[in-house]
């Protein structure tokens, strides 16, 4: 009886205007819906007619992007209208009025929540709702809504996230409350009229989804999924994080112009590590954290640094073989061979003549060396004198041995002097020819791991 009562009003022949000629049109209305509103109960006079709620969602902005907690932080505008059949009137009753608000408070209002909720947001008070004469009720709101979402930061800075909103009646099931969509789904999903655009995140679409479910066999519940779609804009983070590396890694490959055999090189590519690893310090903080994944710019930079440390190892490896010759034997045949004609060759080295040429002189000072000694043995055998300096000297005098055996010594010492740098200038050869092959090949390496990157990153940001 209660619940007619508003209805009485409208169908009955007496006006309410006549019973309260001094009351507002509005102020009448509100009394009339609300004097014997029951909101506890779902507003259908046949309990078997089902509740059907429309929703709509707008996205407004992303405000947060939590990789290490998955959790995606919104600013949505959301919309929701039902119909209420005991919040109906005639207006022509009430000087036609077709709509009136209400607090929400006051009336009943269906149960639609988001499943992924993991915090209440600081979302403002909307206390009020519209109602219409036929009885539809529109609740619009501004929701700012903290959800789990499952984010993959594999192809950082080059991301795209997928994260759903799923809107569901906690309690009532599908016979009591279904849901379905305000709008069309084209216009939901391309619908960017009120996104905020300047910051990291950038929306690309929104779609949405209805379908039932289940939980062990139990009643059917209506759900509303909206998958909201946004890309990272990648710009500040190849300028900050990628340029650098790039750099740092040119001056690396710069570095192999330096000479073989300066002391330079070692102490370029020691720096170049360091400042490397001050950058990563510096970096590590931009770059995203999660327990399941890392992002594949962190494999480049480590990939990187290992770079630059192989490049360490082989600057050591050549200054090593081409310092402290008088302890190690002559090149080998077999490595001569292999490094000085084929690998030459092969890596068209330009100044191969002058290697060769190197290789000729070496042999020229030898036999130098060996028709001085055949002479300076002849002349003994001939007791002749060896310069014309010792001229005035008798030949019984007993300085003559003295000064032949100073003479031998310094000989001796200038053919070892010789051999040195005879081994010295092979090994600085087979050095110059290892570093130009590891140089080519290292920069292969750098080349091919760099087309490689730059290639998946191209297609995940223009995918």
């Amino acid at each position: 009886l209660l619940l007619w009562a508003p209805s009485r009003w409208v169908g009955s022949g007496e006006h309410p205007a006549a019973t309260y000629p001094d009351t507002p049109a509005l102020l009448r209305l509100s009394d009339s819906l609300l004097a014997h509103y029951k909101k506890s109960t779902r507003p259908v006079r046949d309990w078997r007619t089902t509740t059907t709620v429309a929703i709509d969602v707008m996205v407004y902005a992303i405000l947060s992007v939590d990789e290490k907690n998955q959790v995606l932080t919104t600013y949505i505008w959301y919309r929701q209208h039902w119909t209420d059949e005991f919040l109906q009137w005639d207006p022509a009753c009430f000087d036609n009025i077709t709509q009136i608000s209400l607090p929400a408070e006051s009336i009943w209002v269906p149960d639609i929540l988001i499943n992924e909720f993991v915090d209440v947001g600081k979302s403002p008070d909307v206390p009020y709702v519209y109602v219409r004469h036929h009885g539809e009720v529109q609740n619009l709101k501004p929701i700012q809504v903290v959800t789990a979402c499952s984010l993959d930061i594999y192809n950082f800075p080059f991301d795209v996230q997928n994260c759903s909103l799923t809107f569901t009646s906690w309690l009532h099931n599908i016979r009591d409350i279904n849901l379905s969509l305000w709008r069309t789904p084209e216009l939901v999903k391309f619908d960017r009229s009120i996104f905020m655009n300047q910051g990291e995140w950038e929306l690309l679409y929104v779609l949405s989804h209805f379908q039932e479910f289940s939980v062990k066999s139990s009643d059917s519940y209506a759900e509303m999924k909206f998958y909201v779609v946004i890309r990272r804009r990648p710009l500040f983070y190849t300028v900050s994080l990628l340029l650098p590396s790039i750099f740092l890694m040119v001056m690396d490959i710069v570095g192999f112009y330096l000479p073989p055999n300066s002391g330079e090189r070692v102490s370029f590519k020691i720096t170049l590590l360091l400042g490397y690893s001050v950058f990563l310090i510096i970096v590590s903080d931009t770059l995203p954290a999660t327990a399941v994944g890392t992002p594949l710019i962190g494999i480049y930079f480590v990939v990187c640094m290992a770079l630059l440390v192989i490049s360490l190892t082989e600057t050591i490896l050549i200054v090593r073989l081409i310092h402290n010759q008088d302890l190690q034997p002559h090149v080998p045949s077999w490595v001569k061979h292999l490094l000085l004609e084929r690998a030459a060759v092969l890596l068209c080295i330009q100044d191969r003549k002058k290697l060769s040429q190197s290789r000729a002189q070496s042999s020229d000072i030898s036999r130098h060396v060996e028709n001085n000694d055949s002479t300076g043995k002849g002349w003994r055998q001939r007791g002749t004198r060896p310069a014309p300096a010792f001229g005035s000297l008798a030949e019984g005098s007993p300085l003559m041995p003295s000064i032949l055996h100073e003479i031998s010594t310094i000989r001796q010492f200038l053919e070892k002097r010789d051999e040195f740098r005879d081994v010295a200038r092979e090994w600085l050869q087979v050095g110059y020819v290892l570093d130009v092959l590891l140089f080519r090949a290292y920069l292969l390496a750098v080349l091919a791991y760099t087309i490689t990157l730059g290639a998946l990153w191209s297609l995940w940001q223009y995918a």
